[in-house]
């Protein structure tokens, strides 16, 4: 039985990939290289994205001491800058015409208020705009690897801080910086992750992709580099008992293949044809919980069709899709 404590290794006992492609972003250490890792072990040729090529390289020869003989790429990507993104696209799709699996890893958190190189709120930009357009631009080696394999699968990972902040549609990009505060524009762009996979499902289905989002759980990487002293006491007070949480509101943490397990389950497991554009936590789909004390769970505001449609069209506008 998979649950909160299921390894990567523990999903895809006896899963056979092979002939089978996934591109990674933020692959090049944590949640992304274990998940390329754990599906490299079953088969699968990987392409890793990520935006430091010293990075890249490093995380290329890891995979290949780690499981000798397998079939890696590596391609550059920053998705805070929507001219990388559409470059890194054109040479994925020029190299990969047939793609299984595209897992929608990359992100950061908590940063201090910042800009992309578009002019986005970083969290926003980077979390959700940028894979926004890196997805959509590669839906024809999806549509091929349907017409060649049966399926194809985009994995968005979301998190439980979606919990945080529904959409703020009158300022999604803090123009009006006064009011920044970084766990809520994190909130968002983890809301927006979920709304997109729930939309992209809506729309692509039908060509035989199907979309997921995903909570990881908490797990100790370098995407808390930006958090200080003040944002571990918010989050402690902001935490109760739930999922997440052990006796007395005190954070479990899940280890890196733990974190990553949820992640190819949802990219592999026959369970989910049913549940397209679900929010999946502990290798299942979550409940709908609108407590504001639970921890566990996926909050309305990210599961609103509605909002789905109403943040696709403005994220193609916002990226001139």
């Amino acid at each position: 039985m998979l649950g909160a404590d299921s390894t990567t290794d523990d999903v895809l006992a006896g899963v056979d990939l092979t002939g089978r492609t996934a591109v990674i972003t933020g692959s090049s250490g944590g949640l992304g290289l274990e998940t390329a890792r754990a599906l490299a072990a079953r088969g699968a040729a990987v392409v890793l994205a990520a935006r430091d090529r010293v990075k890249l390289d490093a995380a290329v020869a890891q995979l290949r001491d780690q499981v000798p003989g397998i079939t890696v790429d590596s391609v550059l990507l920053d998705l805070a800058d929507l001219t990388s993104v559409r470059a890194a696209a054109a040479e994925v799709a020029d190299r990969h015409p047939v793609i299984d699996l595209l897992i929608d890893n990359a992100g950061v958190m908590a940063c201090p208020l910042g800009r992309t190189t578009d002019g986005f709120e970083t969290q926003f930009g980077t979390n959700h705009l940028g894979h926004f357009l890196f997805t959509t631009l590669l839906k024809e080696p999806l549509a091929t690897a349907v017409a060649e394999h049966g399926s194809a699968r985009v994995v968005v990972l979301s998190s439980g801080g979606h919990r945080l902040s529904p959409i703020r549609w009158d300022d999604p990009n803090w123009e009006r910086s006064e009011d920044y505060f970084n766990w809520t524009a994190y909130g968002q762009s983890k809301t927006a992750n979920a709304l997109f996979a729930l939309e992209l499902d809506r729309r692509w289905s039908s060509d035989g992709i199907r979309a997921f989002s995903v909570h990881p759980g908490m797990i100790a990487t370098d995407l808390g580099r930006h958090m200080q002293a003040e944002d571990f006491e918010y989050l402690s007070s902001v935490r109760r008992t739930g999922a997440d949480s052990a006796d007395g509101g005190r954070a479990v943490f899940k280890s890196v293949p733990q974190g990553a397990a949820t992640t190819v389950w949802a990219a592999t497991s026959p369970a989910l044809e049913a549940h397209g554009g679900a929010y999946l936590e502990n290798c299942s789909v979550a409940e709908p919980v609108d407590d504001p004390d639970a921890t566990h769970g996926v909050r309305s505001w990210a599961r609103d069709p509605d909002q789905a449609v109403r943040l696709w069209e403005l994220s193609e506008d916002l990226v001139g899709a």
